[in-house]
């Protein structure tokens, strides 16, 4: 069944996957002449409600702060069971004391007594649970009662908190014996794990250290991590910190994980077509949703009538060319995105997503070339004068919105695959759909500008990237953070890292070391 167990550690993990889920949830259908492409098993699990009827449930963990779950409970109504009086040998008068539960969103509200909901805004969300449309087994939720959300008095920022943190919960519970093997043993043929999570503050820590117990307990297992960093402005001091997080995340999680995508919240950069207006972590991480789940498609992909599957692991050994690399950028770009917004045609020497077409060099002798993209994830350089477009060793795409698949291969065999690595040239894989990304009532409805006649779903074009561009990426943050890291971790972060950053030199770069040595 190819299943993916995700893991949703903290706010804004938690904000990108409840988009995630939405749309996983619009993708189902209910009619016995209809079947979806989605293979809905993948990331859905079945079970057994408090009523005795079947659940279909998210494959998933979710880990927050106390406070950070707004409305959401425990036990929904699949699960919902009565709050039985403790027993105890105390026979005398008892009072309970009950915290003044958060009032439900009008949007859920709604939802809950099934009447009709409409378009949501940024003022209708405080929580992730606001705008949540799944239901969720209560092993899936689990509070961190040791720290509250947004808490000026003991704030979870620190790298070194979240490794403690995690230190001492599993040495209480034994996290993966507790949370991962109730769904992981459940799994026919498991694909990996899918981590979502903080990258720039505490959370990069728990991650790290849960990703090593993963690693004790499933070595074998892919396991992909998509860190976010906060890239919103903020102090020096605030911003400062956030580096050497982001510095120390780089260098464990990279070491750990099979693939580790590192994405901006928001894009430093981004087209004119895009209107994030208020910045919200809704609006922010809608947007991050439609490059992180269009680019992971492939692996959900039922993969009859022809349509080419992918999985976890065959993307990353496409995208890995020299078995030492697997850090990657996510790219993406609006197929019918209203062209006026920033000024961009394709024109006619390229199809809508950048790439030559074959007929301009003959379809006999054609193989797929990197597509260019306008939106980019990855956090973006201060000075990105310092580096160029880079090589490309390896690009996975996933083309959207195409109802028909071109006739040319979309696939490099063997052979070629191997040629074109030796000769230092990009591997490309390409997988297309029909299957538009929705536009739900939860995605906000002014992010994107496309034409009208796509109101209810967006072509849109994604790629994960293995560039020589990694390489600056990665030294410009060593750089910047090594002198600020106490000193007996200072020699060992500059060695990783540099290290880390010499997998992704290309030619004459090999060797060379553009950083400042202390």
């Amino acid at each position: 069944m190819h299943e993916i167990v995700t893991l949703q550690l903290g706010q804004k993990s938690n904000y990108l996957a409840t988009h995630f889920w939405n749309i996983q949830e619009s993708y189902f259908t209910y009619s016995e002449n209809e079947q979806s492409v989605v293979d809905h098993d993948v990331h859905f699990r079945p079970g057994i409600g408090a009523d005795g009827h079947e659940t279909y449930t998210p494959r998933t963990i979710i880990y927050d702060l106390k406070g950070g779950f707004g409305t959401l409970r425990k036990f929904n109504a699949l699960y919902d069971i009565q709050d039985e009086p403790p027993h105890g040998l105390w026979d005398g008068s008892t009072a309970t004391h009950r915290e003044e539960a958060i009032r439900p969103s009008d949007y859920q509200r709604r939802l809950d007594m099934g009447l009709p909901t409409s378009q949501l805004r940024d003022s209708d969300v405080r929580y992730w649970s606001d705008f949540n449309r799944v239901y969720y087994n209560p092993k899936s939720i689990v509070q961190l009662q040791e720290y509250e959300l947004n808490s000026q008095i003991m704030p979870f920022e620190k790298w070194e908190a979240g490794e403690d943190l995690f230190q001492s919960l599993d040495k209480e519970f034994d996290l993966l014996d507790r949370d991962i093997r109730p769904f992981a043993e459940e799994c026919d043929q498991m694909q990996g794990f899918q981590v979502l999570t903080g990258a720039d503050d505490a959370w990069g820590g728990f991650a790290a250290k849960y990703l090593d117990a993963l690693r004790d307990e499933y070595g074998k297992t892919s396991t992909w991590v998509w860190g976010i960093e906060d890239c919103t402005r903020v102090v020096r001091q605030k911003q400062l910190q956030r580096a050497c997080n982001t510095a120390r995340s780089l260098r464990s999680i990279g070491q750990l994980a099979s693939v580790y995508v590192r994405i901006a919240a928001p894009p430093s950069t981004l087209p004119g077509y895009v209107n994030l207006g208020s910045g919200s972590d809704w609006e922010t991480t809608a947007l991050l949703c439609a490059g992180f789940e269009s680019a992971t498609l492939p692996t959900r992909f039922r993969g009859s009538d022809g349509q080419k599957r992918g999985s976890l692991s065959l993307l990353e050994d496409t995208l890995n060319t020299s078995d030492n690399q697997n850090l990657f950028e996510l790219q993406a770009k609006i197929g019918h995105a209203t062209t006026e917004a920033n000024g961009v045609s394709d024109g006619d020497s390229h199809g809508p997503n950048g790439r030559m077409r074959p007929e301009d060099t003959g379809p006999a002798d054609w193989e797929p070339q990197p597509a260019q993209f306008d939106l980019e994830y990855l956090p973006r350089m201060r000075d990105p004068s310092v580096t160029g477009p880079g090589h490309i060793f390896a690009q996975v795409e996933c083309e959207r919105g195409r109802s028909e698949h071109d006739p040319f291969s979309l696939s490099l065999n063997p052979e070629d695959r191997l040629r074109r690595r030796l000769n230092e040239e990009s591997v490309v894989e390409i997988y297309q759909t029909g299957l538009q990304f929705p536009l739900l009532e939860t995605f906000p409805s002014r992010l994107i500008e496309a034409d009208r006649q796509h109101e209810n779903g967006l072509d849109i074009s994604t790629a994960l990237t293995c560039s020589s561009r990694m390489k600056d990426r990665i030294l410009e943050l060593r750089n910047a953070t090594c002198r600020m890291m106490p000193l007996d971790e200072r020699e060992s972060l500059y060695s990783d890292l540099s290290q880390m950053a010499q997998n992704y030199s290309f030619g004459f770069e090999s060797g060379t070391d553009t950083g400042e040595d202390d």
